[in-house]
């Protein structure tokens, strides 16, 4: 049998026409989709402090939570979905988070709000409550670059920077990470090498937050004179500067991590940050840092209880809510429980760090513990919500998805512990014997 061409191309043509036809329909609004619950968009009350943590907060600490809170459910939830499934950061809500005067956190002066300890991290958890990639976004430029400026910048770069910085006129980022260093981060292989009137700065960063857009790039290098690690302010557009974003994250998505090259780039003196003169030098930042991490997935707990807590009472099956089975109260009470004890924690951390007390073990243990917790919450929250579990728009999936860099950044989960366990014992583990008995 003859089979003409034409006839085959006809017919070829037609299917695609009718399959990409369906192809090309927008979705349906998840609330038209979905009319029996409402999606995150429209942000669950705060429904989480069953211990009433709010009374172990002074009067500025409270008025900070609810001003950001307020933002973060007017402003963000109703774009969130959308911009973390495109994997593109919002910059319109830059001005409103400028607008919070929350930048800069615990530092004084230069524009910044000076926040107790734990007023920032009260922040760091409403932000983190609506939008973990924003808390992340903030993280980076606040507790990172910001205070690493504030801690080991001189008063000519503190003056400087700090001040646009603390409006969010200008973003920053901190480099520390690289593709051969990540738990082993002090044994990074960038290099700086003094010139006349500066320093050339050769190497590679990677996952890098906020660094495709960053006007400001705090970057740390080895000194090839005293092998000691050193700490720059690199300028967006420097010569020999590029950063490219990182794609196919599965979490985090709208924060815009990315590989820094740095082909010899030249950085005056005067941008060379007098207070790192070794890695420890970046302990100061991190015991910080790491106190508001822990707050991040703190906040991302109390927005899956809200979210869960709504849910269960909206959605039906066998004529009554979710919410009037056995099972699922078990499931969001223990997810309560949860919440109750990384927020004492977390609130703990604060105390200790603001009365001068606080152990870098203590930084490393309430990290690693509540971020792990937050893994079971989240698990527990994605079983509530059933097929809904896996769709962002009801703030779970995503919320899952996020919390497993956060896991990771800012010490793995095994490096916190082996921090704190030096501490408890005395005796470090990080690295394997050098020779083996067998």
């Amino acid at each position: 049998m003859t089979v003409h061409k034409s006839t085959i191309s006809t017919k070829d043509d037609s299917y695609k026409d009718e399959k990409y036809s369906y192809v090309k329909l927008p979705p349906l609004d998840v609330s038209a989709a979905f009319p029996q619950a409402t999606p995150a968009s429209v942000f669950p009350p705060c429904t989480s402090d069953y211990y009433q943590f709010d009374d172990l907060l002074n009067a500025e600490e409270r008025a900070v939570r609810l001003k950001v809170r307020k933002c973060m459910e007017k402003e963000v939830a109703p774009i969130m979905a959308e911009y973390w499934e495109k994997a593109e950061f919002p910059f319109q809500i830059i001005p409103k988070l400028g607008a919070l005067n929350i930048a800069g956190g615990t530092i004084k002066g230069y524009g910044c709000p000076g926040l107790s300890v734990t007023a920032s991290a009260i922040a760091t958890a409403e932000v983190a409550r609506v939008d973990a990639s924003c808390s992340t976004f903030v993280l980076v430029h606040s507790s990172l670059a910001m205070l690493t400026i504030a801690l080991c910048g001189s008063e000519e770069q503190k003056q400087k920077y700090l001040p646009s910085l603390a409006q969010f006129k200008t973003v920053a980022c901190w480099g520390l990470t690289e593709p051969d260093n990540g738990s082993d981060a002090s044994g990074l292989n960038t290099t700086a090498i003094k010139v006349n009137g500066g320093w050339i700065i050769e190497g590679q960063k990677r996952w890098i937050g906020n660094s495709t857009f960053a006007d400001v790039l705090v970057i740390f290098a080895r000194n090839s004179s005293t092998n000691q690690i050193n700490g720059y302010i690199v300028k967006k557009g420097a010569p020999g500067l590029t950063s490219t974003k990182i794609a196919n994250k599965i979490g985090l998505r709208m924060v815009q991590n990315g590989d820094i090259v740095l082909e010899k780039v030249f950085v005056p003196d005067e941008d060379r940050l007098p207070g790192v003169n070794s890695f420890q030098d970046t302990s100061k930042v991190l015991a910080v840092s790491r106190v508001m991490v822990a707050w991040q997935p703190i906040g991302i707990c109390m927005g899956i209880y809200d979210m869960c807590h709504r849910y269960l009472k909206e959605r039906k099956q066998f004529g009554v809510p979710l919410a009037a089975f056995q099972l699922n109260q078990q499931k969001l009470v223990q997810i309560l429980g949860n919440v109750q004890a990384m927020l004492l924690i977390g609130w703990r951390l604060c105390k200790l760090y603001e009365s001068g007390k606080m152990t870098p073990g203590h930084a490393s243990l309430g990290k690693s513990w509540i971020t792990v917790k937050a893994r079971e919450t989240a698990a527990l929250g994605r079983e509530l919500l059933g097929g809904n579990g896996i769709l962002g728009d009801f703030l779970v999936a995503k919320a899952f998805c996020d919390l497993e860099p956060i896991y990771t950044y800012e010490g793995t989960y095994d490096i916190n512990t082996l921090i704190t366990g030096r501490e408890v014992t005395g005796i470090a583990s990080f690295k394997p014997a050098s020779r083996s008995r067998l």
